[in-house]
């Protein structure tokens, strides 16, 4: 069967015709279109979507001001997706847009949402496939490709055996365990720490680092812990008390009971301070008066200072 002449060249014009149609519509992309700027942000992983999930991809198009992006050309929602011509159990689960204007330019945020809702026994690749917009301004009409974005869908169970020296995907990432129980433990055994070493340092600290720790008795402590043994160093150590005493109650006293109606917080102490005044009363004015206490002069003081000062810090 041949075809005449005529007919032939008037057939090519039609379908030349139509082709150029087409062009005019929807130009294809070229040199002389307006750059538009793509930014994307992807989910964080690649693998390990089931049945359900939604995949959120963010898509910034940043255009000259003279251009406008149609909202006709939108992906529309409940749209399925393909891979490769088929059907892949995707599906556009939100599409929305927002527009700003900035130095000359317009950006357009893309937020779209696909839904997987199919599944399989083993992992299978997916891909939200390739989107296109088009932009319209200067007389021009033309489109901008989104690119695609592979990913793998995971099945809800795995069935038989699995060794996991084979199946390390470049794309499953490190197999991370979950450390949150013990650094909560960790902290909270560095909390602990720091209030006991903090403990420690107002019990057993002789400086004024913390409040309270600067007191009459914590400066006489010092003075009785370098006194000598000696009776010259017996006398400073007496009189270094002595000093506090003073000092902690705003006036002159000579009595345990004085003392202690003045400052109640020292009457677990009461015993030891009516020994003190004895002990100083024997040192100081009557030497042939038995001392009150059993054991060294110089070892007593030295603990009798530490127990003032342990009242004044409110250590009972």
């Amino acid at each position: 069967m041949t075809m005449k002449l005529p007919t032939f060249i008037a057939f090519s014009l039609f379908l030349l015709g139509s082709l150029s149609s087409a062009w005019a519509e929807e130009p294809a992309i070229n040199k002389d279109h307006p750059p538009v700027e793509i930014t994307e942000i992807n989910p964080d992983r690649e693998v390990g979507y089931h049945v359900g999930d939604v995949l959120k991809r963010t898509i910034t198009l940043k255009v000259a001001d003279t251009y406008h992006l149609l909202p006709t050309s939108l992906p529309l929602v409940g749209n399925q997706k393909k891979y490769r011509n088929k059907e892949q159990g995707i599906e556009i689960y939100s599409s929305k847009m927002s527009e700003s204007h900035q130095g000359g330019f317009n950006i357009y945020t893309l937020e779209l949402n696909y839904q997987v809702f199919t599944s399989s026994i083993v992992a299978k690749p997916a891909a939200l496939p390739p989107e296109f917009v088009k932009f319209a301004g200067n007389g021009k009409l033309f489109r901008v490709r989104i690119p695609s974005w592979s990913f793998r869908i995971s099945p809800l169970a795995v069935y038989g055996s699995v060794k996991i020296e084979k199946d390390m995907s470049p794309l499953r990432g490190p197999l991370l365990l979950d450390d949150s129980l013990h650094r909560q433990a960790l902290h909270t055994a560095v909390a602990v720490l720091s209030l006991s070493l903090l403990g420690l340092l107002y019990i057993l600290g002789n400086r004024a680092w913390l409040p309270r720790m600067g007191g009459p008795f914590a400066k006489a402590n010092r003075k009785v812990r370098k006194s000598t043994t000696d009776d010259s160093g017996i006398k400073s150590a007496l009189g270094s008390l002595h000093q506090a005493f003073n000092q902690s109650s705003g006036q002159s006293v000579f009595t345990a009971d004085e003392f202690i109606n003045l400052k109640p917080g020292f009457a677990p102490i009461r015993q030891e301070i009516e020994q003190f005044f004895m002990l100083s009363r024997a040192v100081f004015f009557d030497a042939s008066t038995a001392s009150p206490i059993q054991e060294p002069s110089h070892v007593w003081l030295r603990k009798f200072s530490r127990r003032c000062r342990d009242c004044e810090r409110g250590m009972k």
